[in-house]
């Protein structure tokens, strides 16, 4: 598949022999945003490249958006949002998890992700992708590492880094159930990868990434000077990290069920074009185009 990009775009990707590690040009906190994070915060964020809340939500709160995302995912089942495990037929992910319960849909509005958003960005945002992660107890499977900007810039045509995730744990997160691991400060770092993007790559690789991951030898170079942090808490608590931070998790072996809320917000002044490596967008439901401004 022929590449967009020229060789100037700061941020190709599969479209070179080998991998290779390039620096980030854009900011990571915006210069003029205002929002409820304090400077201690915004500075953790900036270095790091997240930020963990360990309370945020209530336990009405979360108690309520854990039974709409159930709820939601049975409903939805057989639908193309719903994505199964490898192999089988347990639910792994449901995408434009917003759109199917009130509950959820409130969420992406809170005041406090929604401002802290705002104020990293130092722009109003959109939604660019909402999704529930589905551990089940004993057999969830992992996420290889990876940073989102690679995929949405390649496959879904966001122009820059002026995005970020917010990851709301649903049931408790702790060292045994798959927790998300981040390397801190390998937000600063671009990670080439190797390896033509198929058409429609994201029927596989929302299941099993394989496409858009980093070289192992990049990962160690990274990992070796950022190490690896996995925040653990309660339900409730919630994990803001930059869209180029490099991340994964692990399988659940554990007794305990692990789900995550996740939304992606982006900056309006970073609207999708048409995607960098080729392909045809992905689904709406994976990387909206026509959602407005939050708010």
């Amino acid at each position: 598949m022929n590449q967009r990009l020229t060789p100037q775009d700061p941020y190709r990707s599969r479209a070179d022999a080998r991998w290779e590690i390039a620096p980030r040009v854009d900011p990571v906190v915006y210069p003029g945003g205002s929002g409820p994070l304090t400077d201690e915060q915004l500075a953790a964020y900036d270095r790091d490249g997240f930020l963990f809340l360990p309370t945020l939500l209530t336990e009405e709160e979360v108690r309520s958006a854990l039974a709409a995302a159930e709820r939601a995912a049975r409903k939805q089942r057989g639908a193309p949002e719903v994505i199964a495990e490898p192999g089988s037929d347990v639910v792994r992910s449901l995408f434009r998890a917003h759109a199917f319960s009130d509950v959820l849909g409130s969420l992406v509005r809170h005041p406090f992700l929604r401002g802290a958003a705002e104020q990293i960005l130092a722009s109003r945002v959109t939604l660019h992708q909402s999704r529930v992660n589905f551990k089940p107890a004993l057999d969830g499977q992992g996420f290889f590492w990876h940073s989102d900007f690679e995929t949405w810039h390649i496959e879904d045509g966001m122009p820059r880094m002026r995005a970020l995730s917010v990851s709301i744990s649903l049931t408790a997160t702790t060292r045994f159930n798959g927790p998300l691991m981040l390397v801190p400060g390998s937000h600063r770092r671009y990670v080439r990868c190797v390896g033509e993007t198929p058409p429609e790559h994201y029927k596989q690789s929302l299941r099993r990434q394989e496409i858009g991951t980093p070289d192992a030898d990049a990962l160690e170079a990274l990992i070796d000077e950022g190490g690896i942090v996995a925040p653990t808490g309660g339900p409730g608590s919630v994990v803001l990290f930059d869209c180029n931070t490099m991340h994964g998790s692990t399988g659940n072996l554990s007794p305990s069920p692990r789900t995550n809320l996740f939304f992606v917000y982006n900056s309006v002044e970073n609207a999708l074009v048409a995607p960098f490596g080729g392909t045809e967008p992905r689904p709406e439901y994976i990387a909206a185009r026509g959602e407005g401004v939050v708010g």
